[in-house]
């Protein structure tokens, strides 16, 4: 069963104004990602598994259909009503539950339903017996497997056979930061988001970056106060998640464990980067063993939507764990979001970016695009490159390199940080800024200094690769150059401008630069990239690189 595409004669156009347009975003979200944005016109794809995401989350197809009826410009073609509603319909009708005499079990109140599914050629080898017309018993190990299965086919199970308790271990929330020695509690975005993860078992919460995922991931130990592996994209993350846990749990240095590249420390909560676990030796994955060798209670997967596959193999296996995943996007570029559906689970809670920003919680934010025009003979080169040549001919222009050091100067004082794709480009941009360059090939210990001197203002600029663009704490920074990107990554752009969005204390907004090679692949993939900002309610002004270069600073 393929997707729902909201098109051509299936089209609903949905005219915004100012006045609802939030509000119809927030409504839209639950089911629907923005395809494309025209300054007034929205034309929204919709998905079976934004409809399914839709449905776990408590909403039924009455509710999606009324917002479409409502919002809409043009009369909804009632055979895209006729798809919502069945498609939807499908969530649910296959659960997988516990029984008390034959473990577990599916059960589905439709027979020809269950009679399909156990003839299909890769499902049929996960189920066991039939115990009646409605309900077949289930492999313990092939929960995950069959979950992903009955996805692709189109026939999404709900999982309400629970989970394990797990090694118990008191976890607490504390009520004053001991660091500034000023209380503090959750906020009521992250509070639901803890309710509606628990309630559900495992999931996905969607928060903006800056917005405090890692409280919500601490406010999860703290209700299941049992032992905890926490993966995360590296070990800068993993210290900062130290760092947070300590200062906003009652865990001890003690209680808390490291294991990456450097220290291979398990305790009751444990962390570990996703680069060791993933690490091969002999053709074989030594440290995968972690994840099912000790009786967690809960796992939880920061920036889940960066999930490698061998830990979605893994989880396949870990269903009888609570799982839970933390991330500002579920977009994967892999379009592999139905595994994170399937094998983490559904998204529990998402809250628009522009609604936390009006609470105060993230900084408001302003986002730029500098076209730069190349010249004659660039754009020949261009013109008469490879395919295969022509992203990193006009991403990398020497052109763009005067360009964003203007807007540098422009804000001189300010916390400022250049980020790019390619290396030798960032090299020139820290020669000419006069600034550290941040790449892969940094050590951590170096990473960790040039952070904590960037957090300090001892730093004003900081030029960073693809490193910095995941589960980094900088919450002074406050305008950010991109230079280059991987190619339209919606995912990137969205942690980029996350680099930004934490509260300044003076209240300053935040503002997210992007140089542009005009009329180049370039320009495309900057389009598609901005999809996803798009969505968050976030609008792009243009500049022209010339009125820059003749004026010496940006237009109001």
């Amino acid at each position: 069963m393929g997707p729902l595409i909201v098109q051509s004669d299936r089209t609903v156009l949905l005219e915004l104004d100012h006045e609802d347009a939030d509000e119809a975003r927030r409504e839209l979200a639950a089911f629907a990602e923005l395809e494309r944005a025209p300054e007034h016109v929205h034309t929204y794809r919709i998905t079976p598994l934004g409809l399914w995401n839709a449905r776990a989350a408590g909403l039924d197809a009455e509710q999606v259909l009324d917002v479409l009826l409502t919002r809409s410009r043009f009369p909804v073609p009632h055979a895209l009503l006729v798809d919502i509603d069945e498609t939807m319909s499908r969530y649910g009708r296959l659960v997988l539950e516990k029984d008390p005499v034959h473990g577990l079990v599916l059960r589905c109140h439709d027979a020809p339903v269950l009679e399909e599914i156990a003839r299909h050629r890769k499902i049929a080898p996960l189920l066991g017996p039939r115990i009646d017309g409605e309900t077949a018993v289930v492999h313990a190990s092939a929960r995950g497997e069959l979950k992903q299965l009955l996805l692709t086919v189109g026939w999404p199970a709900e999982d309400r056979a629970g989970y394990v308790d797990g090694t118990p271990h008191p976890i607490s929330l504390t009520e004053t930061d001991p660091v500034s020695g000023e209380a503090w509690a959750l906020r009521p975005y992250q509070r639901r988001a803890v309710e509606n993860f628990w309630a559900g078992g495992s999931g996905v919460v969607v928060l903006p970056c800056g917005a405090g995922k890692t409280l919500v991931g601490a406010a999860a130990m703290a209700a299941s106060s049992t032992t905890t592996l926490v993966l995360v994209t590296n070990t800068v993350s993993a210290r900062q998640w130290k760092a947070e846990l300590l200062r906003r749990t009652s865990l001890t240095a003690d209680e808390i464990g490291e294991y990456s590249g450097a220290l291979k420390e398990v305790r009751p909560v444990t962390i570990a980067t996703y680069q060791v676990l993933t690490a091969r030796r002999g053709g074989i994955h030594p440290h995968l063993e972690l994840l099912d060798g000790h009786d967690w209670g809960l796992i939880v997967y920061d920036e889940v939507h960066l999930l490698p596959a061998p830990v979605f193999r893994m989880t396949a296996e870990l269903q009888a764990r609570r799982r839970l995943g933390l991330t500002a996007t579920l977009v994967r570029e892999d379009h592999r979001e139905g595994e994170v559906f399937s094998l983490i689970g559904p998204k529990r809670y998402d809250a628009p970016w522009r609604e936390i920003e009006a609470q105060g919680h993230i900084a408001p934010a302003d986002c730029v695009e500098v076209r730069v025009e190349l010249p004659v003979g660039d754009r020949m080169a261009y013109a008469s490159a490879e395919d295969a040549d022509r992203h990193r001919l006009a991403s990398s222009s020497p052109h763009k390199l005067d360009v964003a050091a203007r807007l540098v100067a422009r804000h001189r004082g300010e916390p400022v940080l250049v980020i790019g794709q390619f290396l030798d480009q960032l090299d020139e941009l820290g020669a000419l800024l006069d600034a550290p360059v941040l790449k892969g090939s940094t050590s951590t210990a170096r990473r960790e200094r040039l952070f904590a001197a960037f957090r300090a203002g001892e730093l004003p600029v900081l030029v960073v690769s693809k490193v910095a663009n995941f589960s980094v704490d900088l919450p002074e920074a406050s305008v950010a150059v991109q230079v280059s990107g991987a190619f339209g990554s919606r995912q990137e752009e969205a942690q980029r401008l996350g680099r930004l969005l934490r509260p300044k204390r003076d209240g300053r907004p935040a503002t997210f630069y992007t140089v542009v090679a005009r009329d180049t692949v370039d320009a495309d993939y900057a389009a598609k990239r901005r999809r996803f900002l798009a969505e968050q309610g976030y609008a792009y002004r243009i500049l022209d690189a010339a009125d820059l270069a003749a004026s010496g600073e940006l237009p109001g």
